[in-house]
């Protein structure tokens, strides 16, 4: 996993270089991560505009892309894939979906956060990143766009680049023959970009008398979050591969291009 050194798009990350089984890498400059781009500008910033991004695929509720649309390179293309809007149907926006207004009142967070209800709404949120009909057409279309015969770079998305973004590495790297531990790592990597963006609203909240604990269950990502997604999997449909085939409806043909497109 590469870190880019931009500053106008949050969390930005190249999945290249990561390591898979046989000695292999994904392959660099093709796959990329980040937080929202509405501070997008490759104009000013020459790390982004070097990414010569194709395809821009944006995992963010209508509610999300309205508060804060994405700027879009000269020549790249938006894809709009919303994974929670069975989810926000069902039950309301979840937390992954609007955190700051969740940190804006530290009397309702905890209420509706505390005590460890925090930790089991994002593990309820991971479950439905693999079950729900609107996230597997999400991450079908993720995989899908990255399998096209004219493909180019892609960037995908969601607001902090952690939770929807995260599950779609996850995807990613465990397709391509990453193991567990890197799968990981690569899925934790993100706390430190994560937290220092949103350090203000964390500041804010506790200085207002905020739980610190329910700041970093929200903000940042911990193992039993990815446990559950991938529990869901195992109990759903046995393996990755079986999620990716029957749940996602992906041949294996597509994937097999995806490997040979991909690994180095």
């Amino acid at each position: 996993m590469i870190a880019i050194p931009a500053t106008t798009v949050a969390n930005l990350r190249d999945l290249g270089d990561t390591p898979l089984s046989g000695g292999r890498t994904v392959r660099s400059g093709l796959v990329f991560r980040a937080g929202q781009l509405d501070r997008m500008d490759p104009a000013a910033d020459p790390a982004v505009a070097a990414l010569g991004l194709r395809t821009i695929l944006d995992f963010r509720t209508d509610a999300e892309r309205g508060d804060h649309p994405d700027r879009v390179p000269a020549g790249a293309r938006l894809v709009v894939a919303d994974a929670l809007a069975d989810k926000i149907s069902a039950t309301g926006a979840p937390a992954a979906a609007q955190l700051k207004h969740i940190l804006a009142d530290p009397v309702v967070a905890e209420e509706h956060l505390g005590g460890g209800k925090a930790q089991a709404l994002f593990a309820d949120t991971y479950r439905s990143l693999v079950s729900s009909h609107s996230a597997r057409s999400a991450y079908r279309t993720l995989l899908t766009e990255l399998t096209a015969d004219d493909a180019g770079p892609l960037l995908f998305h969601c607001t902090a680049g952690k939770d929807r973004t995260g599950w779609a590495a996850t995807v990613i790297l465990t397709l391509l023959g990453a193991d567990e531990a890197t799968v990981e790592r690569e899925y934790l990597s993100v706390n430190p970009a994560v937290r220092q963006a949103f350090a203000p609203l964390i500041e804010g909240f506790t200085a207002q008398g905020g739980d610190p604990e329910i700041a970093l269950a929200i903000i940042g990502v911990v193992p039993e979050y990815l446990a559950a997604a991938l529990e869901e999997v195992a109990t759903q449909y046995g393996s990755m591969e079986k999620y990716v085939r029957e749940g996602l409806g992906v041949p294996d043909d597509a994937v097999a291009r995806l490997r040979e497109r991909l690994i180095a």
